[in-house]
């Protein structure tokens, strides 16, 4: 996850409508799966695998991140969350990696990298930023370098060996009004993030606009503002 946006939302972060959106949408899509042993790529502070920890029957988490300044152990609900900047082999049966490639010059390379390190019959669930229009000051200041139609995410996640499950779009609700803020500053490659704090009924506005869609999320390859694959390392 971006760092960057964990750092203006602090505390807040699981009450924002961007990220209780998403940790719903995470739930729904890994659902059938019942997640056991989650290894969660580019984690930054964990927030999804915690929450995955905290709403599912998973037993631990294993957070991978670069960045991480040391190795360390911690738990959620009673559950290990463990931290590391690099790992080998790992027996897991769901690998996260949300808003992750979009920040790497190789991704496909990255997502074989750990398509080796985890067992047959794995499953990776991807999000990434949708759509190259859409580009703004918002991906110059979180470091993106590129964003991604469906169909492109899912064929970079073939390259590295997957098999593709299903792929979508979600906030789809939310892409009228947030495409045309971005394309209203398209012109500007100003680094500046369009997450903020909201007041409460925005927020309350929000989440409920997200939450009505996810009836529709499974089906979606429209639009969206975020692209969901779920795939299977075979």
């Amino acid at each position: 996850m971006d760092l960057k946006e964990e750092d203006i939302l602090g505390a807040d972060i699981g009450r924002h409508w961007y990220y209780r959106a998403k940790s719903a949408a995470l739930r729904r899509a890994v659902a059938s799966l019942r997640p056991r042993h989650v290894l969660d790529v580019g984690a930054g502070s964990g927030f999804f695998s915690r929450h995955l920890l905290e709403r599912t029957d998973a037993t631990a988490a294993l957070c991978v991140d670069t960045g991480y300044p040391s190795d360390r152990d911690d738990s959620s609900n009673g559950k290990p969350v463990r931290f590391r900047r690099t790992i080998g082999a790992v027996d897991c049966n769901l690998v996260l990696m949300m808003d992750v490639l979009e920040h790497v010059d190789d991704d496909c390379g990255l997502v074989r990298r750990y398509a080796d390190k985890v067992p047959p019959g794995a499953h990776f669930l991807v999000t990434v930023p949708a759509f190259r229009f859409l580009w703004s000051g918002h991906d110059v200041f979180l470091e993106h370098k590129r964003r991604y139609r469906l169909d492109e995410i899912e064929a970079v996640l073939r390259a590295a060996g997957l098999e593709i499950v299903r792929g979508s779009y979600y906030f789809g609700f939310v892409f009228p009004l947030a495409a045309a803020i971005r394309l209203a500053s398209r012109n500007s490659s100003e680094p500046r993030t369009n997450l903020q704090r909201h007041g409460a009924l925005a927020n309350g506005v929000l989440t409920a606009a997200c939450m009505a869609e996810l009836p529709l999320f499974p089906i979606n390859r429209l639009a969206g503002l975020s692209a969901f694959v779920l795939a299977r390392k075979p």
